[in-house]
């Protein structure tokens, strides 16, 4: 079940990094009229949205044979398929610093998989165990829209990235309650708190990844996204799900350390976005918001 797992997550890592790329270059172009209206009118974005779905369908099925902490890391990989793919489309080539950021996240959090060797959980828990830790997410993903409402560029792309990536990372945990519910039939599903907490945490994500797109460059977003959904859905796997990282006292100081490789390397992406390149037009420049 573990190589099935892993193989469906690779495969959804693809899909999203297609579709990252047909919407942004959709969602960057300033082309007037308001991001929602432009965004319907284009047929690359409905491809796109056909490979969201598709790799999210992927994601779903990989987290019902997986657990959160095996199946979110391996997602990650989005970002090695994705910059080369917005690089081509930008008529660029990915730098040494940007193919050097991707390459310490995926080896970061697969160093993370292999030393904390991660366990699976409960597939649901009660509303009330998710209360606290749901708070805290969602008072997060508030002051991250509120830094996009009062900055421009690459500042907005990574704090809209973030709140999607959140957003995203509580879907992956919801998604595995709802996989659990379907073999109970459709009532079950549809009257499930959990089904419904989904659909608004997935279509919060969505409007806010489409919004960073608009924003700035898709290094600067994306790597975001990527990161947090797999860290959040971590945080949720071991503090609400019972997930469990087997890891004695050196090996948690090596998996603190992945962490913060991380984030620098998040960071490190997201200011190469906002350096122009010689010889094309920055769209850190597009400053789109909600519609």
């Amino acid at each position: 079940m573990t190589l099935v797992a892993v193989a469906l997550a690779l495969l959804a890592a693809i899909l999203f990094a297609a579709a990252s790329v047909a919407q942004h270059h959709v969602a960057a172009a300033d082309s007037g009229g308001s991001l929602v209206g432009r965004l319907a009118r284009s047929p690359l974005w409905w491809v796109g949205t056909f490979g969201d779905t598709a790799g999210f369908a992927m994601q779903a099925a990989a987290l019902g044979v997986g657990s959160l902490l095996l199946v979110q890391p391996l997602l990650v990989t989005t970002l090695l398929f994705a910059l080369p793919l917005g690089a081509g489309w930008a008529g660029r080539r990915v730098t040494r610093a940007e193919w050097g950021a991707a390459l310490v996240l995926v080896a970061s959090l697969a160093v993370f998989v292999v030393i904390g060797d991660p366990t699976a959980g409960l597939d649901r828990a009660p509303a009330r165990d998710w209360m606290p830790t749901g708070t805290v997410l969602a008072v997060i993903v508030a002051g991250c829209v509120a830094v996009a409402l009062l900055r421009r560029g690459t500042a907005r792309a990574l704090s809209l990235g973030v709140a999607a990536g959140m957003a995203f990372g509580v879907a992956a945990a919801l998604v595995k309650g709802v996989v659990d519910l379907l073999g109970d039939g459709p009532v079950a599903v549809l009257t499930s708190w959990e089904t419904w907490v989904l659909v608004l945490a997935v279509a919060g994500g969505t409007a806010a990844q489409q919004w960073s797109y608009s924003a700035g460059e898709l290094s600067a977003s994306l790597p975001a996204v990527t990161v947090g959904e797999p860290v959040v859905a971590a945080v949720i796997g071991l503090l609400v799900l019972g997930e469990t990282i087997r890891a004695d006292g050196p090996e948690w100081v090596l998996i603190g350390l992945t962490v913060a490789v991380m984030v620098a390397a998040t960071i490190s992406l997201a200011r190469s976005s906002a350096r122009p390149r010689a010889g094309s037009t920055s769209i850190t420049t597009a400053t789109g918001g909600p519609a």
